[in-house]
């Protein structure tokens, strides 16, 4: 597998995908306290100094697994749009998925329904079929968000499998490596 400390630049036609950054934290902020935006991922909005240690993590990802999260940012406005990227969560869920990259994205209510969730995860999958050597990726989601759910297909992710995750029903997507 291939080692980066930090998140590669990757540009889309819409969007530049970076490595987050101190001065995202009152974006980053706004964004996990919207109750829309967390409405499928758990449903309560982070404070922010949950939001601070958020933002704290994601460069150790890179440093840890040689893969993490981007900043999403709007390359013709400048401004953040979301957060995608990469992890293992070390999740106690049924079907096990330690040890796989585990694919996440979260848009800004502004910017849904606008592909951007799409754009930003069919590059993080090109970067990581080229850069992992992960013979797969996954993803959960809440059985109810079906934006995601058309994301994930879109992308490839083959499924789902019904699994459990924090005691509540997730839906479990596999994607094969260059699928």
């Amino acid at each position: 597998m291939s080692r980066f400390a930090e998140a590669p630049r990757i540009e889309t036609e819409r969007l530049a995908l970076r490595a987050h950054r101190a001065d995202d934290f009152d974006a980053c902020a706004r964004l996990w306290a919207d109750r829309e935006v967390v409405r499928h991922i758990g449903g309560t909005p982070s404070t922010r100094d949950q939001s601070w240690l958020r933002l704290l993590r994601y460069p150790g990802l890179w440093s840890l697994l040689g893969y993490g999260y981007w900043a999403i940012v709007d390359k013709a406005s400048g401004a953040y749009v979301g957060e995608a990227g990469l992890a293992d969560f070390k999740r106690a869920m049924s079907p096990a998925i330690e040890g796989l990259p585990e694919v996440g994205w979260i848009i800004a209510p502004k910017y849904a329904g606008r592909g951007v969730a799409t754009e930003a995860v069919r590059a993080i999958l090109a970067w990581a079929d080229a850069a992992l050597d992960a013979p797969q990726t996954v993803c959960i989601i809440d059985p109810s968000n079906t934006a995601s759910i058309r994301v994930a297909r879109k992308c490839g992710f083959e499924g789902p499998q019904n699994a459990r995750f924090g005691g509540s029903r997730a839906l479990l997507f596999r994607r094969a490596r260059g699928g």
